[in-house]
């Protein structure tokens, strides 16, 4: 039986709504453009009026637009660990703590299809924060040969002058004519630090261009200019696209490059980055392929996860799967959504996806994390909070350094000092309960906690049944296993993080030499 008939027959399975596209000759280039924090719904093509992205746009609107795409965890080296494993975070062992070591046992889609016969290369961030070692200690490159030399003159002091386009230029000049291959562009923005005040001075934005303020955060003159400079930043991370795309379409490359445009995890802003709410795992992701995508400017409405884009990329290369680990990962090609000729729901069985976080960045006694799992199915979010004593963002004497230093975080927690059940300090930085349920379709901010109302008694049972179900298939540690709290107990990659808390206890201050003051916070007891 041959290739095309196997998946013909597997789409025709999955019923009539998916129709199926006969995919292009040869195995196509591959273009991943993964921004750094960049949240749901902030481009234009989700109608967000002060994110101007038009090389996005063109993406979705000659490809697929995603709805309803998720990280399972909103800390860099843990989602990008799985956007190239395949696996879900509970499942890579250090892989899903902060500023740790890469679990050398487990392969990666990158490293398969170089094998295979793919150039690969990146340029910018690739996997980080975090040390990647083979077995036997020797460097691992995860993203093959790194194109970092051309540099240009950054718009804001913020911004990195890497050159990400002409870098893309370098590798596309120095791959083998014909060769199929493979580039990863990691843009370092729209991570902080930004310049204060470019959105509106070098961006031409003013406050009145955001319609919609979020619930959680106090709506001000500063923290509206906050998102204006994050705004910004993506606008420079779609720039860079928009010159890949020209560049592709100039040598006659774009219409057999499978372009991949999203981002790690949400904006680098207090109850964001690093948390479990729909900004902090919600993503933006559209995806273009001419000869493989129907009726291109769809958008859809399936809940699909980071992971799903391994088995989509070796499918699409013509490449099996690795029998271990691959064997455990719950990921599922995009490639069925992509050759349906249907808007909105298209695969029934795309009803839900799971979310968690470990341990990230130091800021509680002994280094610890702050455990969670979740699901959001169907307009829902449902989170366990496993250790609801500890503090979420990192304890108050360290400044609550599992958050982003920001303006936003500064002018809450000046309020907090004056108000000290301020909503939004409550919001980002206060205890939390042990399970939270949020109805996404009426409060996508997350902020009225539904978990205890009579009505929701059922899909409540509903949600934390199907959350343990599938986190004991996936034998998640928290779950399953000797030692719930082993994520722990792996060591940070960074020596500076070792003793931290304990440097902070004893009133010796000294920081971290991957952070300045600037991390810092004036300490707020509660």
């Amino acid at each position: 039986m041959t290739r095309r008939l196997v998946l013909t027959l597997l789409l025709v399975a999955l019923g009539s709504s998916v129709t199926a596209v006969a995919a292009p000759a040869g195995r196509p280039n591959v273009l991943i453009a993964i921004a750094d924090d960049w949240s749901f719904p902030h481009a234009t093509a989700y109608g967000t009026g002060w994110v101007r992205t038009p090389a996005f746009d063109r993406v979705a609107r000659e490809g697929v637009l995603f709805l309803n795409a998720y990280t399972p965890v909103a800390k860099c080296s843990a989602s990008r660990a799985s956007l190239l494993t395949g696996r879900n975070p509970w499942q890579l062992g250090a892989g899903f703590t902060h500023w740790s070591y890469f679990p050398p046992e487990v392969p990666t889609v990158t490293e398969t299809l170089a094998a295979a016969g793919h150039r690969v290369g990146f340029t910018g961030k690739g996997w980080a924060p975090g040390v990647a070692r083979h077995a036997d200690g020797s460097p691992r490159a995860l993203l093959g040969t790194a194109f970092q030399k051309r540099k240009a003159p950054p718009p804001t002091t913020g911004i990195s002058g890497n050159d990400y386009a002409a870098n893309f230029v370098d590798f596309l000049d120095a791959a083998p004519a014909g060769a199929p291959w493979l580039f990863w562009y990691g843009g370092t923005e729209p991570h902080r630090a930004y310049e204060a005040g470019s959105g509106m001075a070098k961006g031409g934005k003013t406050a009145d261009d955001i319609r919609t303020f979020p619930a959680h955060w106090p709506d001000t003159p500063e923290t509206r200019s906050d998102l204006l400079d994050y705004a910004l930043e993506v606008e420079h991370f779609d720039t860079h696209l928009g010159r890949m795309l020209a560049e592709l379409e100039r040598r006659g490359l774009l219409d057999n490059t499978l372009v991949i445009v999203t981002s790690d995890n949400g904006m680098p802003f207090p109850r964001a980055k690093g948390q479990c709410y729909d900004i902090s795992v919600h993503l933006p992701l559209a995806i273009r392929w001419p000869g493989a995508i129907a009726h291109p400017g769809r958008s859809v409405d399936d809940y699909v996860s980071l992971p799903d884009l391994v088995p989509t990329l070796l499918e699409a290369a013509g490449q099996s799967w690795p029998q271990a680990p691959f064997a455990a990962s719950p990921a599922r090609s995009l490639l069925p959504l992509l050759r349906s000729e249907q808007e909105g729901r298209i695969d029934p069985t795309r009803d839900f996806v799971l979310v968690g976080r470990e341990r990230h960045d130091p800021g509680r006694p002994l280094n610890q994390g702050y455990p969670v799992r979740g699901i959001i199915a169907d307009g829902l979010l449902y989170l366990r909070n496993y250790q609801a004593d500890r503090w979420p963002s990192g304890n108050p004497e360290t400044g609550y350094l599992d958050v982003d230093s920001s303006p936003t975080k500064s002018l809450i927690l000046a309020q907090h000092r004056n108000q000290p059940d301020d909503p939004a300090w409550l919001a980002s930085f206060g205890l939390r309960p042990e399970e939270e349920l949020y109805d996404l379709t009426t409060d996508p901010d997350c902020v009225e906690n539904v978990v205890g109302h009579l009505d929701r008694a059922a899909v409540r049972f509903t949600l934390t049944d199907r959350l343990e179900a599938t986190l004991r298939a996936q034998a998640d540690p928290r779950l399953v296993g000797p030692d719930p709290e082993v994520f722990d107990t792996y060591p940070f990659a960074n020596p500076d993080f070792v003793d931290f808390y304990e440097r902070f206890r004893d009133g010796k201050v000294s920081l971290p030499r991957s952070m300045s003051p600037k991390d810092i916070d004036p300490v707020v007891k509660p």
